[in-house]
């Protein structure tokens, strides 16, 4: 009975060593995925969030030149011109790449 109880106890060691050192494995790894991730997010942003932004900037001078009258005879053509034109060109142009 003895011997059964001490390669049971070997056994639940060895198990708990295992999990622990994979434990800090998974940590590194993580740290490391997380520099993956930024660079995953910078090619995102480059590829199809750039794009999107530019034809938004082009989307929105295109609205804001159909409201000038409008907005003109209304007194708010500075917030127009910064939702319609200033905003999505602020996003698309001065933000940093990969930072949404």
């Amino acid at each position: 009975m003895k011997k059964q109880y001490k390669i049971a106890a070997v056994v639940l060691i060895a198990s708990l060593a295992l999990l622990f050192q994979g434990t800090a494995v998974t940590a590194q790894e993580r740290i490391k995925a997380l520099d993956d991730d930024k660079a995953a997010y910078m090619m995102g942003d480059l590829v199809v969030m750039r794009p999107l932004g530019i034809a938004a900037t082009a989307v929105g001078t295109v609205f804001y030149v159909l409201s000038l009258p409008f907005s003109l005879a209304g007194g708010n053509e500075p917030e127009a011109r910064q939702k319609l034109m200033g905003d999505p060109a602020g996003y698309t142009f001065t933000r940093p790449l990969g930072d949404f």
